[in-house]
């Protein structure tokens, strides 16, 4: 099968043959359709983040087909259209598994970092942490929803639950359609872009954002949470500067550049910092149910398979408004 892979930091991913995989008898081997292209495979390309060997086969947005079963299973059925995310398995065994919250599992294992992922023509994956599809989610559309779309999803939920307003900082994959969500709740959106970057502005308001401007720009109002998807640490203390009283800030990034000191002042009356790590199955299966529900709709450049140096340097540079999606076969 064709896989695009990444040979080692720094590197441009290389088209190379390699087998298809043969699924171990709890997995399923799943012909992938479609993969979004994401920030954390810039994190890896950039040597930000560093998988356990290379090459390293990234992307973790997969929309795919069940194409065979570990000698284990007796389902997914064959044809079973499927969704498979970042995270790829955990060990059921620790505190935080116990406890529900397999997202800081530490021996967690993830799609396109510890194991293969989708920008590839089949994967394998644990038969328990990929997501049968309902009704209406599926297609290339459907492939942001599997990360971008759950970490907004768990992003707006950790902000808190009595929320009129709330700003967005990088309006890209997750944040467009973190503000679907938060609008359909009746919560007012403030959307922050580049400065300057005034077609992205008029994107989020075209989605019914109240407000949009630069990082550069203050809000015409105080907000209840600020949610950054942006990598750039600098933007920490000035959301800050943007909350109200008891407001709080989620980092939503897997990885972020050094967060600058700040006056405590802008802490102060009970504003908070808090970050967002990866998911959770049940994150997954209320999301899908809810896109579904809300006839979500991700906006998607495509890019065939042997284009994705393209897709995550038009990512890097934000050529695109949404998401960036191969389309494999």
């Amino acid at each position: 099968m064709r896989a695009m892979r990444l040979h080692g930091p720094g590197q441009a991913l290389q088209l190379d043959e390699v087998p298809i995989p043969a699924p171990a008898p709890d997995e399923v081997l799943v012909r992938v359709h479609y993969c979004g292209v994401c920030r954390t495979d810039l994190h890896i390309l950039d040597g930000e983040l560093n998988p356990p060997t290379w090459p390293v086969t990234p992307g973790h947005e997969v929309i795919g087909t069940v194409a065979a079963l570990g000698a284990a299973l007796s389902g997914p059925p064959p044809g079973q259209a499927v969704g498979v995310p970042w995270l790829a398995q955990t060990c059921g065994r620790c505190r935080f598994c116990l406890e529900a919250r397999e997202n800081l599992c530490p021996y967690a294992r993830f799609t396109g970092f510890s194991q293969p992922g989708g920008y590839a023509e089949y994967l394998t994956v644990n038969a328990t942490y990929c997501f049968p599809l309902p009704e209406g989610i599926n297609g290339a559309e459907a492939a942001p929803l599997l990360c971008a779309g759950l970490i907004g999803y768990r992003s707006l939920r950790l902000a808190g639950d009595k929320l009129a307003t709330i700003g967005l900082y990088g309006f890209g994959a997750a944040a467009h359609l973190v503000a679907q969500l938060a609008l359909a709740r009746g919560i007012s959106v403030y959307a922050f872009t580049r400065p300057g970057d005034t077609a992205g502005q008029q994107f989020a308001r075209s989605l019914g954002c109240y407000w949009a401007g630069g990082t550069d720009e203050s809000p015409p109002r105080p907000l209840d949470a600020a949610l950054i998807f942006a990598p750039a640490g600098d933007l920490v203390p000035l959301a800050l500067g943007h909350l109200d009283r008891g407001g709080r800030v989620v980092c939503a990034g897997i990885h972020m550049s050094p967060i600058p000191a700040f006056e405590y002042a802008r802490l102060w009356l009970e504003r908070s910092i808090r970050s967002v790590a990866n998911l959770t199955r049940q994150d997954g299966t209320e999301l899908l149910k809810l896109a579904s529900a809300l006839q979500l709709r991700p906006s998607v450049t495509l890019y065939p398979l042997n284009q994705a140096n393209r897709a995550l340097d038009d990512l890097r540079h934000g050529r695109f408004d949404g998401a960036a999606v191969l389309e494999v076969g």
